[in-house]
């Protein structure tokens, strides 16, 4: 069921690595929702029993906990879950920047702040109307954070650099550069030819004499020192 109700959208990180996302729906995404209203239900009853044996003290924080549970909970889970309340957890899916990048504390407050709104006239239908008109089922929330609800991508293991003959650096690198050539090594898989060499090519100082290398040579030679730093010799 969920199949014919999903799309496909195709984002452009800042990197400029093309990402296949599948965006929920409207049914996965109130699955979601739904499991959510149950784990904060479950939170204010916990509460509620043990509060008011503090008399009006208990009272005040009881209504203090339902304001966070309402106006800050999502934002809370999304930003320590990887963009995942319990309920999207539960459901596989999560929410991103709309270029496939993590949500950040500005645009997951902007977009549950909006509930107010999407909530209109009444139980949630404009959020509604509005993400079943959006080819990306994006609510207003989304709309106006620039964000989008998708699947989950399964994180793929990295597989260790092998493609090339480890080569030394002929200058000194300090460890966050050591560290940007292994990582660039580790996520070529993510890249086409073209712009992972296009990436490589930006070590400049480390590309002297590549006529060894036919192919793709800027690439070449970052996976060799890649294999180099990672004591393959």
């Amino acid at each position: 069921m969920t199949s014919m109700l999903d799309t496909i959208k195709i984002a452009e990180t800042p990197e400029g690595v093309e990402l296949k996302l599948t965006c929920a729906g409207f049914y996965v995404r109130s699955i979601a929702w739904l499991f959510d209203v149950l784990f904060q239900g479950l939170i204010i009853f916990l509460f509620a029993l043990l509060l008011p044996r503090l008399g009006d003290f208990g009272l005040g924080l009881m209504f203090i906990v339902m304001f966070f549970l309402h106006w800050l909970y999502p934002v809370f889970f999304e930003m320590y879950m990887q963009g995942q309340t319990p309920g999207k957890r539960i459901m596989k899916i999560q929410v991103l920047l709309i270029d496939g990048t993590m949500v950040n504390w500005g645009a997951s407050l902007l977009r549950n702040l909006l509930r107010t709104v999407d909530f209109l006239p009444f139980f949630y239908a404009l959020g509604v109307t509005v993400m079943i008109m959006s080819k990306d089922f994006r609510r207003l929330g989304d709309l106006a954070a620039n964000t989008i609800v998708v699947y989950k991508r399964e994180q793929q293991e990295k597989k260790p650099v092998t493609q090339a003959e480890p080569y030394p650096p002929k200058i000194a690198l300090n460890a966050r550069e050591q560290q940007t050539i292994v990582n660039y090594a580790e996520r070529l898989q993510e890249f086409s030819p073209e712009r992972a060499e296009e990436l490589a090519s930006l070590a400049r100082p480390l590309l002297n004499d590549l006529q060894n290398y036919k192919v793709n040579p800027a690439t070449d030679r970052l996976l060799g020192i890649a294999n180099y730093l990672l004591g393959r010799r």
